[in-house]
């Protein structure tokens, strides 16, 4: 097998174990048996199991980003209204992890997150869109730097759980999941969003 071939496969056969069994409850031998190759071989594409989880990590949170810029991109022309971000970034979150099943864990539920290189990495993911997020908060409301990026943390915070909790207990349809949290996010958001139209109160509330 081809260098890069047989790299692509060991990637994908820890990215498995990891999610499934966690750091410490895989070896390198594990791996090694899975991919039906012999430790020396593992060794010359990983010297190490840190640095092959490292790798299967910032695997899972380019796809993660990737999925985030696709779908601000999506709303990023001149009649974007705020709800449209909100909406995209809540999809967004689920269709990741809808997809991504079990290896999603790996950046949002690490159990090696105590080691600051694995904790960079694992939050390097919700960084980066939290960035593109709060660069949308910014233009929608116009809001201080620091205020648009504590929001923007936020939302990403709001979102992962969401996603999570519904591929876990599958009691709520995607398009369900993502009206609802919307709902929710985006009555938050837009209370600091000028144009934003204002949501008159229940009559019993008056």
């Amino acid at each position: 097998m081809a260098r890069p071939a047989r790299r692509a496969q060991i990637l994908a056969i820890a990215q498995e174990l990891f999610a499934r069994d966690g750091y410490h409850h895989v070896s390198m031998d594990d791996i090694a048996d899975h991919a039906q190759i012999s430790k020396p071989v593992l060794y010359r594409h990983f010297p190490s199991k840190l640095e092959l989880y490292l790798e299967v990590v910032d695997h899972r949170g380019e796809a993660l980003v990737t999925a985030i810029d696709a779908a601000l991109g999506a709303v990023s022309d001149g009649e974007t209204r705020g709800r449209d971000v909100v909406r995209a970034v809540v999809r967004a979150y689920v269709e990741f992890v809808e997809q991504a099943g079990d290896s999603s864990t790996l950046l949002f539920e690490s159990d090696v997150t105590r080691d600051s290189d694995v904790r960079h990495r694992v939050e390097q993911a919700s960084a980066a869109a939290a960035e593109s997020i709060c660069k949308g908060l910014r233009e929608l409301a116009g809001l201080p730097p620091a205020h648009a990026e504590l929001l923007a943390v936020a939302l990403v915070g709001l979102a992962r759980v969401a996603a999570t909790s519904r591929y876990r207990s599958r009691e709520v349809s995607i398009d369900d999941t993502v009206d609802l949290i919307t709902q929710l996010a985006w009555r938050g958001v837009a209370g600091f969003v000028k144009d934003a139209p204002t949501v008159p109160p229940r009559p019993e509330a008056l």
